[in-house]
């Protein structure tokens, strides 16, 4: 596909539509085949809402919303209603700690110790000998922050990893809470395994700021980049905005759970809530190398090059088998690939067929939340589900329509 410059996208205007979630961008060729996807995939997968919004660096390409708040009062869902965005958290944490690098305050290859004590004398879990017992020995190498941003550190979650499993059962705590007391289930930087390090890692950025995670995210982030639905507080004012969360059941339906949503942890990996058009100003920010829409940077040109190149080496990222399959399906988002991880993003080593060119950086949340960033084509996609378990078949082929539909409008 042909890369897609700002001059193309120089006179795009945003037409509000008439119906309730919609607009229409000139520049698209066909806004409505992307309205048809979305509509027609929750009519079909029997999803019970989505959202999207699709961008330039500068400019709003499409948006749309299809489908009901909840199951019971008939509310239409409306592009800014509010989601639980779960991991997608960790990209902003991401950007919160490398803020403190930007800073000078914090050294990416230093020992995270040196902020947070409780880092500083950790175990490797090596299995569980025929007893039964765990088998821990000491760490042999310091566990830093660049561990922590692109998940070597050894922290895993227990959704995914038959090591922590087998940990549980020899009689470890079941993890709960922020940055769960575990051992860790490799050697920092000998492995990639999706896990704990973001929670740690939003620990350190409020030992480093005094701050906590809603202040200095509101303060630094979602203030700065107009953020204004961005949260980890459950407001009650918001409550009619906030969509149900469901669980998907054998015989294809989705039930609904409790719209008494519980108070969100400060927690960096994961718990914030939001919409798609304020996560879409996070994804700008990205496209303009950490550059605001008015002009002030958030993030060094050099850190976001480094956010979005191969951290882990020869290491593959995105691929995780689940324990757990009412809460994740086998995660695969990009079969036959292997791909990377930067500083808070999952890099794509190839194109996806008929979307995001190689080297576009993108994650998801555990409620089927995803977005992509993609630098070549100038575009970034936000894409807002709410159900359980995560890229079930029906959630990752949404995501996959409408990303093909995409492009298929934005690269005539």
């Amino acid at each position: 596909m042909p890369s897609i410059t700002r001059r193309d996208f120089s006179a795009l205007a945003v037409i509000a539509g008439a119906a309730a979630g919609r607009m229409n961008a000139a520049g698209i060729r066909n806004s409505a085949g992307i309205d048809d996807t979305l509509r027609g995939g929750i009519e079909r997968r029997k999803i019970p809402a989505v959202t999207a919004m699709v961008a330039t660096a500068d400019s709003i390409l499409y948006q749309g919303a299809f489908g009901k708040r909840d199951a019971s009062s008939g509310v239409p869902v409306k592009i800014d209603s509010i989601f639980a965005i779960a991991s997608m958290t960790k990209a902003i944490t991401s950007t919160a700690a490398l803020q403190l690098v930007d800073q000078g305050k914090v050294k990416l290859d230093e020992p995270a110790s040196r902020h947070l004590p409780e880092l500083k004398s950790l175990q490797v879990c090596e299995g569980v000998d025929s007893a039964g017992k765990a088998i821990l020995r000491p760490a042999r190498k310091p566990v830093t922050l660049r561990h922590l941003l692109t998940h070597t550190s050894g922290f895993c979650y227990d959704t995914w990893s038959q090591e922590m499993q087998d940990w549980i059962k020899a009689g470890g705590t079941p993890p709960a809470g922020v940055a769960p007391k575990v051992p860790l289930m490799f050697e920092p930087g000998a492995r990639w395994q999706y896990g704990y390090g973001l929670d740690y890692s939003g620990k350190l950025v409020e030992a480093v700021s005094g701050l906590t995670l809603e202040q200095y995210f509101q303060q630094n982030i979602f203030q700065p980049l107009g953020m204004v639905d961005t949260t980890y507080e459950n407001k009650p004012e918001k409550r009619d905005r906030t969509v149900s969360r469901y669980d998907y059941q054998a015989d294809g339906s989705f039930k609904e759970q409790s719209r008494d949503f519980p108070p969100n942890l400060f927690n960096g990996g994961g718990g914030l809530n939001s919409t798609v058009g304020d996560y879409i100003k996070f994804t700008q920010m990205i496209l303009r190398n950490g550059r605001g829409a008015d002009g002030k940077q958030i993030l060094s040109p050099g850190t976001v090059k480094q956010m979005s190149s191969n951290q882990i080496g020869n290491l593959g990222a995105g691929k995780l088998k689940t324990m757990n399959p009412a809460r994740s399906s086998e995660v695969n988002i990009h079969p036959g690939a292997v791909d990377k991880w930067g500083l808070g993003f999952l890099i794509n080593t190839t194109a996806y067929q008929g979307g995001r060119a190689a080297g576009s950086l993108a994650w998801a949340g555990i409620w089927n939340t995803f977005y992509w960033i993609d630098p070549k084509s100038g575009i970034s996609a936000v894409i807002m589900m709410q159900f359980l378990p995560f890229v079930h078949t029906e959630a990752i082929g949404m995501l996959g329509d409408f990303e093909k539909s995409v492009y298929a409008q934005v690269s005539a």
